[in-house]
Order: C-alpha cells, then structure tokens, then sequence
C-alpha cells in the first residue's frame, strides 16, 4: 500500500533533520574577517570537521568579548590579553589555547627621518628613533604599547620624552590622525591600516615582518560558569582542535594566502 505524498515528505524532512550538520558559535577579533582570512578557514572547517561555523560577532574585543560571555558564542578568537585571562579567572574561559599570530607595523612619515625603513628589525629601528630624537607615538592599544615597550627593551635603549608622545586621536582607529599632526612614528596593527579600516594620513607602513613585533591570537571555550551546554561545548572543542591541530595550521596558511597575506601567521611553521 503506497503512503500518502504529505507521509513521505515528513519522512523526507525528518531524515534531513537528523543530518543536518552541528552548529559551532564563534566570534572573532576584527581583523580576523577584514583580512579575509577567517571566512576562507571557517569554510575549509566546515568541510573538514563537518560543524556548521556560524560566525555570530566579528568586532573589536569591545564587541565580542561581551557576545561570548553573554551566551551568544561557543567560541571566541581574540587577542591573548587582560581581557582574555579575565574571563578565564570568572570562569567563563576555560585555559586558554595560543592559535595564531598577527604582526604590527612600523608606520612614520614619509621622508623617514631615523632611517627606519632600512633598519631590517623593530628593535633596530627603535635604536634609531631614540638616536635621532624622532618623536614616536605611544599609542593607546595595550598591545602596540607592549610591543613598542619590549622593543625598547631589546635594543637596550630608553625611550625620551619625544619618543613617548600623547595620543590625543577621538578613537583607535584615528590614531594615525594623531601621528601625522605630530609627524611622528607609531606601532600599529598590519591590517587595519594596510586594509584602510585605520587610515593612514599620508603615513607609510616603513618597516614589516619582523616576527618580534607579533601578538598571539587565543582559541577561548566556555568554562565552567559560561552558559553553553554540554553539547555545545563538545562541538567548540572539536572545532577548536582541528584549528590547532596540523591540517587546521595548514588550512590557515593556505586561507591566509588566498586572502593576499600574509595576515594572520599560524603557530607552526612549514
């Protein structure tokens, strides 16, 4: 006896139900999306984990941190930082993974009067822009201040007054507005200003690829005070060791490639 067409449709949608993929949360830092990067990898994680990645926020750590506390992601790509360890000293995070890098930049003004350009490393250019007295933006961001700050460290000289110049820029993105009225140096993240979402004011990106001047990128999953459930949570785990593991490093060099990097650095080098 043949069953009814609307039986068989139920059945249909029903078996689709069942095989519909699982669902992983995530939010990341900004640059991760502006850079192209993370849509190219969370794409390769789809096909290679078989989790449907949903990315719920892309913002700065403003944005996001709030959107993973909340309940809103399972998984959360950000900056190691203050920020991060305070979520994991509330019991939001559980410990924390390193899972990439980013690079800051050198940009100054255009006739680059320290010489900066053919320095060949951060810790050499900032002995040249202490010698010469050029004025250097401190710029705001605990993470360009960090770099600058270990730098300085490394090239066993002490910044001076003029290399410790006031940020007096309305947002971080203007910060360069506030370089260029004081024709000055700063340390700034590479993709924002290389992809326009931190103009640049007739500033030029002198000196790059110096893997001292790098942040780490951490994979956050919920602890034990975060909302995610039980199954959520295993699915953020499955997603964050594939990112972690060697074919998740290698897709991100090749995501990293096809987005016209190199952005966003993986842990393990080829």
């Amino acid at each position: 006896m043949l069953k009814p067409r609307w039986m068989l449709w139920l059945a249909l949608l029903l078996m689709a139900g069942a095989q519909a993929a699982p669902t992983v949360r995530v939010a990341v830092v900004g640059g991760l999306t502006l850079s192209g990067v993370w849509p190219r990898l969370a794409s390769k994680a789809s096909a290679a984990t078989g989790l449907s990645i949903d990315t719920v926020a892309a913002a700065p750590k403003e944005g996001v941190i709030p959107a993973f506390s909340r309940g809103d992601a399972d998984l959360l790509l950000i900056h190691g930082s203050d920020e991060s360890f305070a979520l994991l000293a509330a019991g939001l995070a559980a410990p924390l993974r390193a899972w990439a890098f980013n690079e800051h930049v050198l940009v100054g003004p255009a006739n680059d009067p320290a010489q900066v350009a053919s320095a060949g490393s951060g810790r050499a250019a900032m002995a040249r822009i202490v010698a010469a007295n050029a004025p250097l933006l401190a710029f705001r961001d605990p993470g360009s201040f960090s770099i600058a700050q270990a730098l300085f460290r490394r090239a066993g000289v002490r910044p001076g007054p003029d290399q410790q110049l006031y940020d007096d820029a309305e947002s971080p993105q203007a910060v360069l507005a506030s370089a260029a009225r004081q024709h000055a140096y700063a340390v700034v993240g590479h993709i924002p200003v290389a992809l326009g979402k931190m103009p640049s004011h007739g500033l030029k990106v002198l000196l790059h690829g110096d893997p001292a001047m790098r942040r780490v990128y951490v994979l956050i999953e919920p602890g034990p005070a975060h909302p995610a459930s039980a199954e959520q949570r295993q699915h953020a785990r499955q997603l964050a060791d594939y990112l972690l593991s060697p074919a998740g490093q290698a897709d991100l060099r090749a995501a990293d490639r096809e987005a016209g990097g190199p952005w966003v650095f993986p842990l393990q080098a080829e």
